[in-house]
């Protein structure tokens, strides 16, 4: 299984990644809006883990181009807004579950 990181704080990044390859999962890491959308253009994952806030972008509007172009990963959000608003909104726009900071 492939997995597309998407998260700014590189330590919860770099923990994220080392629990799930040793898991043997495979993982590619993007730590901004940019380096995100760019893999996303170019390759295929079968679960894409998104931080909703990144330093130069936010991780909805990613979300909507995953929709947009009909990238059939799995999409679970990963967030500090723990609002339920914010949950309801992330799931409504097609994301497959919503997990709260710190996990």
């Amino acid at each position: 299984m492939k997995i597309l990181i998407i998260e700014d704080e590189i330590e919860l990044l770099i923990s994220i990644n080392n629990y799930l390859i040793k898991e043997n999962y495979i993982c590619e890491l993007a730590e901004d809006f940019r380096s995100a959308d760019e893999k996303l253009s170019i390759y295929s994952y079968d679960l894409i883990l998104l931080d909703i806030t990144l330093p130069d972008g936010n991780g909805l509007e990613l979300l909507k181009t995953i929709k947009k172009h009909q990238i059939k990963s799995g999409i679970i959000i990963i967030s500090a807004k723990n609002s339920t608003d914010d949950k309801i909104f992330g799931l409504d726009m097609g994301a497959d579950d919503y997990i709260a900071k710190p996990f």
